[in-house]
């Protein structure tokens, strides 16, 4: 029978793995890992299944050389550009797909994608090798690296789907999602997921159609017809999706999220957005008066740092607006950052 506290080790093991962390030289980070370290060493003292070490084994390995991989590009903002594996180079989506991450990588960013063929490939091309992240899977049929990403160092390869869709999601700062099968619908619908939970931070995301293409407008029909209706999800929650056919009007969408705002942290109770502009006195009070309801107390202030990101020096530079809000609205954080954007004007023209 497994220990009732399973993150207990004896103090012998715990001591021998105090050792192997100074033998490694590991100064930095060591509590966490050796709580890695101390899962591994229980889960074998837990005598469990092969197949059940070998899936912990293999996700390890794969989540350490993804975030290698990643690492020298985590202050370039990406956008993962999800859609299916068979479109073809003349179907007008690849086009699409195509154009928006050529646009993009001219504003500065990366495009992360599948590294499979299709959107996948569309959105490599228009980004080009140097701007271009790949996390392939290895299936037994259909999606191999393309041609573009093959060769190159940018690319990862995963075993297994929930490493990967973490890998195509942990690090991008926008999302732009064309028509495809099953693989990208579950892509799409963990997107939605993680913002209406508030298991991730708000992102911009873009549902895309080729022109006067019908593909998610079906979409949006059925959540106005059933899913609302039936009270599975909030008459609002699909609000931060921003579905069209325009290129031009997808870019902006995702350049314009982060006009203004630059990330979000919660200190204690208390939900801290760091924005690039600090507010009016004017602006400060229409912000309380349009979201005072989802506030626990108080009122939205303006601040400079906490005590708890001066110690990470977390942001420093940057202004601050404070506030009790209520975890359980964590679905309207988005109209709340909209709001902050409207502030600044929009500097970025996109042509088509």
């Amino acid at each position: 029978m497994a220990d009732s506290s399973p993150n207990m080790l004896p103090s012998e093991v715990t001591e021998a793995l105090r050792r192997a962390l100074d033998a490694a030289g590991i100064d930095e980070h060591e509590d966490l890992v050796a709580r890695i370290l101390a899962t591994g060493v229980g889960l074998g003292m837990d005598d469990t299944d092969r197949l059940d070490l070998k899936i912990t084994s293999a996700a390890l390995t794969e989540m350490r050389s993804a975030f290698s991989l990643f690492a020298p590009y985590r202050a370039v903002s990406k956008v993962t550009v999800f859609g299916s594996a068979r479109t073809k180079p003349d179907d007008p989506l690849y086009r699409q797909a195509r154009r928006a991450a050529h646009i993009l990588s001219e504003h500065g960013w990366m495009v992360v994608t599948g590294a499979g063929p299709g959107i996948m490939q569309a959105g490599a091309e228009g980004a080009g090798t140097d701007r271009s992240i790949g996390v392939s899977i290895r299936l037994p049929f259909e999606e191999k690296p393309n041609a573009l990403l093959a060769d190159s160092e940018n690319v990862v390869s995963m075993k297994y789907f929930f490493t990967r869709k973490l890998m195509l999601m942990k690090e991008s700062h926008g999302f732009i999602c064309l028509p495809g099968g099953f693989g990208t619908m579950d892509e799409m619908f963990e997107l939605l997921t993680l913002q209406q939970t508030g298991k991730a931070e708000p992102m911009p995301m873009v549902l895309l159609d080729e022109p006067g293409g019908t593909f998610w407008g079906g979409l949006r029909r059925f959540v106005d017809q059933h899913l609302v209706p039936a009270g599975v999800i909030n008459a609002d929650d699909f609000d931060r999706v921003l579905v069209t056919d325009s290129v031009p009007a997808a870019i902006a969408h995702i350049l314009g999220f982060w006009r203004n705002y630059d990330s979000l942290r919660w200190v204690r109770e208390r939900l801290v957005l760091r924005i690039r502009t600090a507010p009016t006195d004017a602006q400060l009070a229409e912000l309380n008066e349009r979201f005072a309801p989802l506030l626990t107390q108080g009122e939205i202030e303006r601040t400079g740092p906490l005590r708890d990101e001066q110690h990470d020096g977390d942001r420093l530079e940057l202004p601050r607006l404070v506030m009790h809000y209520n975890a359980f609205e964590v679905g309207d954080l988005y109209r709340l950052i909209g709001a902050v954007n409207d502030w600044v004007e929009d500097g970025d023209d996109v042509d088509d």
